[in-house]
Formats: C-alpha cells, sequence, structure tokens
C-alpha cells in the first residue's frame, strides 16, 4: 500500500526513536486505547439488543492485527506505538447504521464522542510518557 509523503515521513520519524523509549511509552498507548473502549462499551449499551455490538469493541494491542470486517478501515496492522480500537467483526457489521443512524432508525452514537471527549486527556498521558521515557533514557546515556 502506497502512504502519502506526510505519512512516509512521520512513519521514518517513528522508526528513529531509540527502542527503550518506545517500549516505555506503549503501556500509556495501550492504557489510552482501553479507556476509549471501556467509555464505546459504555454508550453502545442504549442500543443494546443482542449484546453481539458491545462484544465487538476490541482493542488491537501493538504488532496486532484487526479483525477483517472491523470499522473503521478493516484489517490493519498496529504499528508499536498504536493500538486500534475497532468495532465489528464477520457477525456485526452494522456498527455505522448504529452509529449515524439511518431513514427508519435515530443515530446512536457510541463510537467517536468517546474519541473526542478523551483526546485532551489521552494527548496530556501520552506527552507525560514521552517526556518521562526521554528523561530516562537520558539519564542512562
Amino acid at each position: 500500500m502506497g502512504y502519502s509523503p506526510q505519512i512516509q515521513r512521520l512513519m521514518a520519524r517513528l522508526e528513529g526513536i531509540p527502542l527503550a523509549i518506545r517500549e516505555e511509552i506503549q503501556p500509556a498507548v495501550i492504557k489510552s486505547a482501553e479507556e476509549i473502549a471501556a467509555l464505546q462499551r459504555q454508550l453502545a449499551e442504549s442500543s443494546r439488543d443482542t449484546g453481539d455490538l458491545i462484544d465487538s469493541i476490541e482493542v488491537t494491542m501493538p504488532g496486532g492485527t484487526t479483525p477483517a470486517y472491523s470499522q473503521p478501515g478493516g484489517s490493519t496492522t498496529a504499528h508499536e506505538l498504536e493500538a486500534i480500537v475497532t468495532v465489528g467483526n464477520h457477525a456485526v457489521r452494522y456498527p455505522h447504521l448504529v452509529e449515524y443512524g439511518t431513514a427508519d432508525a435515530p443515530a446512536q452514537p457510541f463510537f467517536w464522542p468517546p474519541v473526542r471527549v478523551l483526546r485532551t486527556r489521552i494527548n496530556n498521558r501520552l506527552n507525560r510518557a514521552a517526556r518521562r521515557a526521554v528523561r530516562n533514557y537520558r539519564s542512562k546515556l
């Protein structure tokens, strides 16, 4: 798959981060993804019919591959500094209909609101983790 020049530059910069720093940042990345998924599951309760939608909300850990029919994006491999939250699988292919609604059913947003609500908190957590990792790395040099 061809990436845009901006994505290629970002990937090159991520690969340039020393391994010790990347390993120290990973727990903050995973915690943030788990926090988003937990809030999404909570918001999806209002649309509970069978519970399949809630059960399909999944966090893909760094280096893992997302489920084939997940949204957004389908099957994707996560970078080592990336945890991906997805919803849907081979049996649950309707999350977008719940999120955005249909002509017959109102929207019941559950996926994107937690991302928006937690964005600042997660950015702050990741920035703190990165600063701490760099500080620890420099002190060992």
